[in-house]
């Protein structure tokens, strides 16, 4: 079986997330947003396995495209999160750099999903 770069990567993110959230309710004292980072940021992962079973190509790509959208939401939380100082600059691009190569892979899938469908 194929290796699924999309799905590994996800679940690393994941736990940094996982990670991550117990650091900002433990150490920042901060419930609110890291909820929301929380559930976008592991998200990502269960859509994408969602997606291995799709009942067709079509139903594939609506979930790789929520998934692209929770990615893109995450990225979001992360920001908030910076320019709140809740999380450092490097604590921020740490995760914001693996944020964004899943928002880039995703993007691609997705793309080439498209492109695909309409032949």
């Amino acid at each position: 079986m194929k290796e699924n770069v999309a799905q590994k990567k996800s679940i690393a993110f994941a736990i940094r997330i996982v990670n991550c959230y117990k650091y900002l309710i433990a150490d920042k004292k901060e419930y609110v947003m890291s909820k929301q980072l929380l559930r976008s940021g592991t998200a990502i992962g269960a859509l994408i396995k969602e997606a291995e079973h799709a009942e067709s190509k079509a139903d594939f790509l609506y979930k790789m495209n929520i998934a692209l959208k929770e990615a893109n939401e995450t990225s979001y939380w992360l920001l908030l999160l910076k320019e709140g100082a809740y999380l450092s600059e490097s604590e921020y691009y740490a995760l914001e750099k693996d944020c964004m190569e899943l928002v880039k892979l995703l993007a691609s899938i997705v793309k080439t999903t498209k492109a695909n469908l309409k032949r």
